[in-house]
């Protein structure tokens, strides 16, 4: 009895760039989805320090026009 041997070769094909472009696409929308979150914090805790959205406003006037 003879044992053969059979030689297979597999080749994938990646395509690097769109991986590249689909992890760069998936940084920057991690990004803006951090500034945002940032953003709502720092507004929603100045409306909490200010004493409420119209209170914030007059604030925000002020310091801008230095009144």
């Amino acid at each position: 009895m003879t044992a053969a041997t059979t030689r297979t070769r597999v080749q994938s094909t990646v395509n690097t760039q769109a991986e590249i472009s689909r992890g760069a696409v998936l940084s920057m929308a991690t990004a803006g989805a951090l500034v945002g979150f940032w953003s709502l914090a720092s507004l929603a805790s100045a409306m909490v320090m200010t004493g409420g959205p119209a209170a914030l406003a007059r604030a925000w006037f002020g310091a801008v026009t230095g009144i």
